[in-house]
């Protein structure tokens, strides 16, 4: 069971996949979508938090609508239009690579009075590594369920879920085990 005290965060989820081994993610990416839309449902159900933190794509908007029509393409619209944030879920932009740096993450999770945080997204051995990292730092639980973050590449994927467990003591669990 998930504490009460929880939010999710779904980190880069929209994303045109139009770079250098974007093809590869966006594959990858489509295995998370249904992970990640059984804990918005769960988190929804239970009035959590969810949480999108997304890069701005040279927009400086926190408009996940503008965002969308900018990344959607043919190959991010199986990923993007089911895993569109709904009306009461909180979408933040992000400068770099942590969900935390330079954006208003910390006082929104304090504001909602969250100390366990559910990580989820692409890319795992980036975004949500660096993210995990800072929220680590910041004293927060940290659950990521290891079918719901993509990366390039599955050993590095690997490799950030061992490392969130390890050095972070995440939860490391499929979405299944979390929920």
């Amino acid at each position: 069971m998930i504490p009460n005290d929880t939010a999710l965060l779904v980190i880069d989820i929209m994303n045109p996949f139009d770079f250098k081994h974007g093809e590869t993610l966006a594959q990858h990416t489509s295995k998370i979508v249904d992970p990640i839309n059984s804990l918005r449902r769960y988190c929804m159900k239970h009035q959590l938090p969810t949480i999108y933190i997304n890069d701005h794509y040279e927009l400086w908007k926190a408009d996940y609508k503008e965002i969308y029509k900018k990344c959607h393409n043919k190959t991010s619209d199986p990923i993007m239009t089911p895993l569109q944030p709904m009306e009461d879920d909180y979408f933040l932009i992000k400068p770099k690579h942590s969900a935390f740096y330079g954006t208003a993450l910390n006082t929104l999770l304090h504001h909602l009075s969250v100390k366990n945080l559910i990580i989820t997204g692409i890319a795992g051995n980036i975004c949500v590594l660096f993210t995990a990292n800072d929220a680590y730092m910041r004293e927060f639980n940290l659950m990521v369920p290891g079918d719901a973050i993509a990366s390039v590449s599955e050993e590095d994927n690997h490799y950030a879920l061992t490392m969130m467990k390890n050095v972070l003591k995440a939860k490391i669990d499929p979405t299944g085990g979390i929920l």
